[in-house]
């Protein structure tokens, strides 16, 4: 089946992963890069090194400031349509000039989710994560919001038990189905995430959940005792940014609109009540939560 290239993106000779029918029809696209790790600067500078498997993202959640990371205005627009698989990038991590990464904190990752649907079938996140497992310790943050995410449980404990570390983080948005959808609707749901990251904590690895950004809560107490069933007990939380989202077409009002129905208020003041709301569970969840961090801080290297 041809597809039509990705502007800026040369097309390769390469068979895609699969069908548009089969990933949604998100058109997925091989690319050899220079380099696998980058080395870690803005919100992620207590880092050494980001690692993004992927470029772009079959998630696509509205908000995503990732999109405004792509070079080029029409691959922005069309966020959460394209994904380029990195293929070299097990290659590149082997390489002798990588060097050392014992005790090297790399987060993974932070303009890409490295559990989206296609690593399902290329594989490309576990081939990186058997290169650290067998030849480097180092101390890994790995944030997604999939439950495939369990699946290599096995090899964050290979790398912890070569003296390394690893937290995986879990991303939580809310306990409504309804806005999920609308924000994030090609994500699997919150409750399948929750019940993931409980399975990655019973195996005795470290965890945390991100409630970032945190969208709307409809029974803060009960959505308190889901986190906590979970055997988790680290938690971040941070708030909705309005002027940062990336809204894929036609999605802005939409949820806008569905915010302001939720909150029982004016769509001209849907802000201002979104922020008392999300201050109000908020203190919930800081009564309820063994930890709970906030913003940037909230995401500081855990080891």
């Amino acid at each position: 089946m041809n597809q039509p290239s990705l502007p800026g993106i040369p097309t390769l000779d390469h068979k895609p992963v699969s069908g548009p029918d089969e990933i949604g029809g998100v058109e997925i696209r091989y690319q050899s890069v220079r380099e696998i790790l980058t080395r870690a600067t803005g919100f992620m500078e207590e880092y050494d090194y980001t690692l993004n498997p992927y470029s772009g993202c079959f998630f696509g959640c509205t908000y995503c400031y990732a999109a405004f990371f792509s070079p080029i205005a029409e691959l922005r627009d069309k966020w959460g349509n394209w994904v380029i698989v990195k293929e070299n990038g097990r290659e590149l991590l082997a390489s002798r000039k990588v060097g050392n990464l014992d005790g090297k904190l790399i987060y993974m990752s932070s303009v890409t989710d490295p559990y989206q649907p296609v690593e399902r079938q290329v594989r490309l996140t576990r081939g990186i994560l058997e290169v650290l497992a067998e030849r480097h310790a180092p101390k890994l943050v790995v944030q997604t919001r999939s439950p495939d995410v369990v699946r290599d449980c096995d090899l964050f404990a290979a790398i912890q038990d070569k003296g390394g570390r690893v937290q995986v983080n879990m991303t939580v948005t809310t306990d409504d189905e309804d806005i999920r959808k609308i924000f994030e609707p090609h994500c699997p749901s919150n409750m399948a995430r929750i019940r993931a990251i409980g399975e990655v904590a019973a195996q005795g690895i470290d965890t945390c959940i991100t409630l970032t950004p945190l969208l709307l809560v409809t029974e803060p107490e009960r959505f308190a005792d889901a986190l906590l069933e979970t055997g988790v007990s680290k938690f971040i939380i941070q708030p909705f940014h309005f002027a940062r989202g990336k809204f894929v077409a036609n999605t802005r009002d939409g949820a806008f609109h569905l915010m302001a129905e939720k909150l029982d208020c004016p769509i001209e003041s849907f802000k201002e009540r979104y922020m008392e709301h999300y201050q109000a569970v908020e203190r919930v969840l800081e009564s309820r939560l063994p930890s709970l961090g906030k913003g940037k801080e909230g995401f500081s290297p855990p080891f």
